[in-house]
């Protein structure tokens, strides 16, 4: 389709929506639709717009065991809107798409358009050809048709990216359904990837987050076991390229050369998200993860050695299928052991389609809800004891959009220091955007974040902040949408995405 056709199929007034539900790979996802209908000549609905849009699209999750209701409901409440506003169209695609296919369009009938994980750049055709023909159109593929990173991007930011580096998961975890839903792992050609994040800097970008399913088997489907620390080397090279991190690893692929590349290339950040999910090595053998508890605490010695400063999070499933009093005491010795920076707990609930829902054993949600608190009351006090090691120090942070939901109220500006921890901050005189850095001494630590309340040392104005500034003096949005190369952008801090579909996204 021309630029020409596309204007006069689509009305340049059009307005669309984007719901996003789940892990880090879904809101890079929801980045590429929304640069998908841009580049079609929609326009993004206002802020809060909650349905008032002429396209609305749900971008969904299926690693919860209420993922259908959570969509089902939320179509419901769109189907009445729909009726009132002659022309609205509604998509839904992601995971749950993929799985559920036609379904969705049997239980929800207004629902326009359904596609899966592997064809989101069809989304403006099947939306104009629902308009056309007057009824649904339902295409999922089975395989990758084109590598997303090769489509149109709105980013949500200026300062920080999500890079992807390859596509699907080769694990075969009994709680995930990720491998079934995304395919196999794909990779991108090291050359596509550097060229991407070369790119990015070129914009103003000054942080990069490497993402993939199982991140760190990067050289799997190239036949190359080193080609992610090369990977890591080779960012340490792009000049302007200030923060380089990367998720989710699994602990199988975390060989001692990646550590020696994070170690070893100064803008790679000290710190690390490595799912654990269970320290019992019975669990662990039922959830198939290849590795037991001793080489788990095994690779966050190795790191510590080598990062001495390095932010170790992880992910826990509490209440697997099976797992005794005694199983639980086992992660509970493993958190003592790992002294995490935070953890993101989860209950286990049975995800539709994964082997571990029709397990026996089963545990009683009481029993769950139980060992989840008290791994809660755990881990609060070990991120509260790691943060407190903080106080004194001083540490140069990167200044974010959005993340201090208190700031307007506290006179304070946030941010993230380098290994990921977040820090507020008493506001300076000097004028600072979001992507400039600062550099600040902790006077205070919470379990969750760190204060700095005296005055603000340093600050340095960077490219990013330029960046950041120009796209929010911009009168208008499309600006931030090219063909093919993706443009600017900040990938949603690690804290908000793992609470979606890390533990999947991760296995």
């Amino acid at each position: 389709m021309t630029s020409s056709d596309r204007s006069q199929a689509v009305d340049v007034k059009r307005s669309y929506e984007v719901r996003t539900y789940g892990c880090q790979m879904n809101v890079h996802d929801s980045e590429r639709l929304s640069g998908l209908l841009e580049d079609a000549g929609y326009v993004r609905a206002p802020e809060g717009a909650d349905g008032d849009a002429d396209v609305v699209v749900f971008n969904t999750c299926a690693v919860r065991e209420n993922a259908d209701n959570k969509l089902y409901g939320n179509l419901g409440r769109l189907a009445p809107m729909k009726t009132k506003r002659p022309g609205m169209q509604i998509a839904v695609g992601g995971c749950l798409a993929q799985k559920d296919r036609d379904t969705i369009v049997k239980r929800a009938p207004w629902v326009d358009v359904v596609f899966g994980t592997h064809n989101i750049g069809k989304l403006p055709v099947l939306l104009e050809r629902a308009r056309i023909q007057e009824e649904a159109q339902v295409e999922i593929a089975e395989s990758l048709e084109a590598f997303p990173s090769t489509l149109p991007t709105r980013r949500e930011s200026a300062y920080a990216a999500w890079v992807s580096i390859s596509v699907g998961c080769n694990n075969t975890c009994t709680f995930c359904i990720v491998p079934a839903l995304r395919g196999k792992e794909e990779d991108r050609r090291p050359g596509d990837i550097l060229a991407e994040v070369e790119a990015l800097v070129a914009e103003g970008v000054s942080e990069i987050t490497l993402l993939g399913q199982n991140v760190n088997a990067y050289g799997s489907d190239l036949g190359d076991r080193e080609a992610f620390s090369k990977l890591l080397r080779a960012c340490g090279q792009i000049d302007g390229l200030e923060r380089v991190r990367f998720t989710s690893p699994h602990p199988r692929d975390f060989t001692d050369d990646v550590i020696a590349a994070m170690a070893e290339t100064p803008n790679v950040m000290p710190q690390l998200h490595m799912p654990m999910q269970s320290g019992s090595d019975p669990i662990l053998k039922a959830m198939r993860r290849s590795y037991r508890q001793e080489r788990f605490l095994g690779i966050i010695e190795k790191v510590r050695a080598a990062i001495p400063h390095a932010a170790i999070s992880t992910d826990i499933i509490v209440g697997f299928p099976g797992e005794t009093e005694e199983d639980f005491q086992q992660t509970m010795h493993a958190v003592r052991e790992a002294r995490f920076a935070n953890a993101f707990t989860f209950q286990y609930s049975k995800r539709p389609g994964t082997p571990a829902a029709e397990m026996e054993g089963q545990i009683p949600k009481e029993v769950v809800q139980e060992r989840y608190m008290r791994l809660v009351a755990l881990q609060e006090e070990i991120s509260w004891d790691e943060n407190k090691k903080q106080v004194g120090r001083t540490l140069e942070v990167m200044v974010a959009e959005g993340e201090g939901r208190k700031d307007g109220a506290t006179h304070r500006l946030s941010g993230r220091a380098a290994d990921n921890r977040l820090v507020h901050f008493t506001k300076p005189d000097a004028e600072v955007r979001p992507g400039d850095v600062v550099t600040v001494d902790i006077t205070y630590a919470a379990p969750h974040h760190l204060l700095a309340e005296g005055p603000t040392l340093t600050v340095r104005r960077t490219r990013a902040g330029d960046a950041w500034e120009k796209r929010n003096a911009a009168p208008a949005q499309p600006a931030g949408v090219m063909l093919g190369i993706p443009t600017l952008g900040v990938p949603a801090p690690l804290p908000t995405a793992a609470a979606g579909c890390s533990v999947p996204a991760s296995s």
